[in-house]
């Protein structure tokens, strides 16, 4: 009874502030409850994206300190290595085709040689213009 009294003589400003605020105040909270409901799907959302992005990083990173290890080699003037691994790669290929081709080489050069000793006889048949 007390707090109804004292609210009751407030001046009509004051209530009207006070309407105010309290309106204010729960402006604010449903709004923060909203932008806590979209914080929260953007993060979930966005983490597949922070995860290809960071992928997306990193490699460049490797790649950056790829090519810095090389021209700073190369101001050195350290020749860069070899690529040992594409040299024996391309060896292997090489000998592959080499064997590939020296078989087929040697299968059309062995062919059967009774086909070659075929000896074609002349027959005279009775009917044939040549007699008569």
């Amino acid at each position: 009874m007390f707090g109804t009294n004292l609210l009751e003589r407030r001046s009509k400003p004051e209530r009207i502030a006070d309407h105010a605020w309290q309106h204010l105040v729960s402006a604010v909270n449903t709004a923060g409850d909203g932008i806590r409901d979209t914080a929260r799907s953007a993060r979930h959302a966005s983490t597949g994206l922070a995860d290809e992005a960071g992928d997306l990083v990193g490699s460049a990173a490797e790649e950056a300190r790829h090519r810095a290890t090389r021209a700073f080699d190369a101001l050195a003037g350290r020749r860069p290595a070899l690529p040992w691994a594409f040299l024996v790669g391309a060896a292997l290929v090489g000998a592959a085709i080499g064997w590939a081709a020296g078989t087929a080489a040697r299968a059309a050069g062995s062919h059967d040689r009774a086909v070659d000793d075929i000896e074609f006889v002349d027959v005279a048949r009775p009917d044939s213009p040549a007699e008569r």
